[in-house]
């Protein structure tokens, strides 16, 4: 029989265990167990909440087909972050943000709570790491100390519900749900059980109230938000704040969206008064338009509905060790090993006495496989040590075979490289050129005829 008076809950997945373990058995992951206090559990169960034996109200089952117009989204001001939630905040929804800390997600969402709040919001923001003199503080410097913003600093999760359930706002923000806890749960905060615990309960009141629900969560090293995976899975909407540091530039991006599409991005530039929006990320990220040395390639990408051009830089140094190295900044390490087996397996190009350092300009991870010719050719410019032909981009899926296949919305691509200035395009075998974009089209459809274009092949 299990004891009593404690417990080791696993941080990563929930499971509980009888005693202190150096691996969860349940997920796998390692020195992820931590002592408890809780009731006394079945060995590998999940620490969930269990109802008790009262009887409550019968289910009520309604029609499929809803009565009226779904309510108008609650625009912020702010389009960048409206994009990202598909148009808008969704009543009754529930949102997590997370980020690395000192990216801005502090920031951004003050702004979008001043901003709703001036729009005839009731706004109520809760933080749970920081006074609300500091609060304050950062609302002057982000000339947001104007706005009727309903603000309160507290972690018990009680008060903050009675406070919400009496000022009945539009829209809540917790900034943060590891720093809650509830009085009901024996642990402490941040732990798996207060985490999940927390989760629910807000959530809980957004659907019974009709208000949103922002909830701001921390990340792992690994770049994961820090608790269990429910938390994700109770929440309408999970998007990441992104940003190398360093860099000026935050990437918002949804990786769950009940209410939109998943594949948006809204980017940003933090400067001293705050986040400004950038609505053409493509001239950011590009830089200057002169002529580009050799290993720079400019891939004509698409993020959700909108282009982006970006540069990625390549080197092809001669390496001091007997093991090269590959180094990759923004991009898949898996997907340039195979990109550098295609190129020396289809193409003859050797890269196996070369160290290969891979970057894409500006702190924007590229997850698009239609990358993979850009990247190749900034590949292939590096090891002959020539530029690509000045005002050109690249896009297309490279395949195992050495073939390139065919990229999405090369229209659209092709009209952003025409608006910002280039002519000249490499590109898969198209239906139909881009001469109504003004871009010339050079379609490439082997890798090597890429490597011919470049000079490293005849």
């Amino acid at each position: 029989m299990a004891k009593t008076d404690h417990i080791f809950t696993c941080q990563a997945c929930g499971a509980i265990w009888p005693k202190w373990a150096g691996k969860c058995d349940a997920c796998g992951e390692w020195n992820t167990l931590v002592e408890e206090s809780a009731r006394p559990v079945v060995p590998g169960a999940f620490a969930a909440p269990v109802g008790g034996g009262k009887k409550g109200k019968a289910l009520t089952f309604v029609e499929l087909r809803g009565e009226g117009e779904p309510p108008p989204r609650l625009a912020t001001g702010i389009s960048e972050f409206d994009r990202v939630c598909g148009g808008g905040l969704v009543a009754a929804s529930a949102i997590l943000i997370g980020g690395d800390p000192g990216v801005g997600k502090s920031t951004l969402l003050l702004q979008a709570a001043a901003s709703l709040a001036r729009r005839g919001a009731s706004i109520a923001y809760v933080t749970g790491e920081e006074a609300e003199a500091q609060v304050q503080e950062r609302a002057r410097r982000l000339d947001a100390a104007d706005a009727p913003v309903s603000l309160a600093a507290e972690t018990d999760l009680r008060k903050i519900l009675e406070g919400l359930k009496a000022l009945k706002p539009d829209v809540v923000i917790v900034d943060s749900i590891q720093t809650l806890w509830a009085d009901g749960v024996e642990a402490a905060p941040g732990t798996v059980a207060q985490v999940r615990a927390c989760a629910h309960e807000l959530v809980r009141f957004a659907k019974k109230s009709g208000a949103v629900v922002i909830l701001v969560g921390h990340v792992t090293k690994d770049g994961q938000i820090a608790g269990p995976r429910v938390v994700e899975h109770l929440v309408d909407a999970v998007i990441y704040f992104e940003g190398e540091r360093g860099m000026p530039f935050r990437i918002l991006r949804a990786v769950k969206n009940r209410f939109g599409p998943t594949d948006e991005i809204g980017v940003f530039e933090m400067v001293e008064q705050g986040l400004v929006e950038t609505p053409n990320p493509s001239a950011l990220f590009l830089g200057g338009s002169g002529e580009r040395p050799s290993g720079a390639a400019v891939f004509a990408g698409v993020e959700g509905s909108r282009p982006v051009l970006v540069e990625i830089q390549a080197l092809a140094a001669p390496t001091a060790y007997g093991t090269p190295r590959r180094a990759v900044v923004g991009w898949d390490s898996a997907r340039l090993a195979m990109i550098l087996a295609v190129l020396e397996t289809r193409c003859g190009l050797s890269f196996s006495g070369r160290d290969v350092y891979l970057s894409v300009a500006g702190g924007l991870r590229i997850t698009e496989p239609a990358a993979d010719l850009a990247v190749a050719a900034a590949l292939v410019s590096a090891l002959v040590d020539r530029p690509l032909p000045n005002g050109s981009v690249v896009f297309g899926e490279v395949a195992l075979s050495g073939e390139v296949r065919p990229a999405g919305r090369t229209d659209l691509r092709l009209k952003e490289a025409a608006k910002l200035g280039f002519a000249h395009a490499f590109a898969p075998p198209q239906k139909k050129g881009g001469a109504a974009s003004g871009v010339k089209l050079r379609q490439i459809g082997h890798i090597s005829d890429l490597a011919a274009a470049l000079g490293a092949v005849e």
